[in-house]
């Protein structure tokens, strides 16, 4: 699908519940783009979600999902195969619109090369992945320091760069090793401006442990709630850190799913229209129900659950703005 299809029903949680709550102009600090060929098979149900997501497509689903805010873009490419982590491609395509840019990192990198490729390219940060981890590590149970070296670290602290986090290990930010890297990488390289994705994957209140009575007492990372849906969640990273250092982020294209979620015994669960995304019984994540006459889309069920939390913590307009826009702004130099 390129952009997205707006239904009445799209329109209507737009008109009535985001547009007079989103500020005019907003950043979306995690979105990706990348390239397949046309006749690759899909594997997967994220696929037929988007099987690709050019940077027209990109611009084209803000423009559908939008109509009346302005919003630009944080972008960089998709994890798993070397293919679909296309930094070239991330960068010439979105120097015509002016997007920031992170790189696809490999542990394996050589600093000199990273740099030179970062300074090349016009990259604002580094966007390292577990999937790209060190030989003789599973990437179920890779450390931080696994697929993000310290050399790296090292060219991320003397260029200034932002780092975005996928955190690893299975209990992902409720892991005590998880929590004591981010800590130590925050102190040891200060000139990094460090993005933890997804709130670290904390979508149910289990999935947090006592980890923000650590992370609390961080100085300046910052959290982004990218495909998270969960108030609780941004209410967390608010009362732990304020609203300086929490961040709006899509993950585009996946937030184009038609969806709704729910959290059931501590286990988060997609609720999606019946046979939209095929065979989906594999996965305990994925729920299928007939009637999807008022479902609407992944981005606007993740604007919602921010809304209850800036309404429960009465959150000001200008922190709503610092969140959705200004944050985010301010770290990669955006100029509307």
């Amino acid at each position: 699908m390129f952009g997205f299809k707006m239904t009445d029903y799209d329109l209507k949680v737009y008109k009535e519940e985001l547009e007079p709550f989103l500020p005019k102009n907003i950043v979306d600090a995690h979105s990706h783009v990348y390239l397949r060929s046309d006749n690759e098979e899909i594997r997967y149900w994220p696929e037929r979600v988007a099987i690709d997501n050019s940077i027209e497509d990109l611009v084209q689903t803000y423009k559908d999902m939008f109509p009346n805010n302005t919003v630009v873009p944080v972008v960089f490419g998709m994890s798993g195969e070397e293919k679909y982590n296309d930094n070239a491609y991330v960068a010439q395509s979105c120097k015509k619109y002016n997007y920031p840019t992170l790189f696809f990192t490999d542990y394996y990198m050589s600093s000199e090369e990273l740099e030179k490729r970062v300074v090349e390219g016009g990259f604002k940060g580094l966007k390292p992945y577990f999937y790209q981890c060190r030989k003789g590590v599973s990437q179920r149970d890779a450390g931080i320091y696994d697929f993000m070296p310290e050399h790296h670290l090292k060219v991320a602290d003397k260029l200034g760069l932002t780092l975005v986090l996928h955190i690893s290990k299975e209990d992902r930010i409720k892991n005590k090793d998880n929590v004591k890297t981010l800590m130590e990488i925050e102190q040891k390289y200060p000139n990094i401006k460090l993005i933890v994705a997804h709130i670290g994957r904390a979508y149910a209140k289990e999935d947090f442990g006592d980890s923000f009575e650590t992370l609390k007492h961080s100085e300046k990372m910052y959290f982004d709630f990218s495909a998270n849906t969960l108030p609780y969640a941004t209410e967390k990273c608010i009362e732990s850190v304020g609203t300086k250092r929490v961040l709006f982020g899509s993950d585009l294209p996946i937030s184009k799913m038609r969806m709704y979620r729910v959290v059931e015994n501590g286990v988060y669960i997609n609720v999606i229209p019946k046979g939209l995304y095929g065979d989906v019984s594999g996965d305990p994540h994925m729920r299928e129900v007939e009637d999807a006459s008022n479902m609407t889309n992944f981005m606007y069920e993740i604007i919602r659950g921010f809304k209850k939390t800036a309404e429960k913590l009465t959150l000001t307009k200008k922190d709503i703005e610092d969140i959705m826009c200004n944050n985010a702004a301010s770290l990669y130099n955006i100029k509307f």
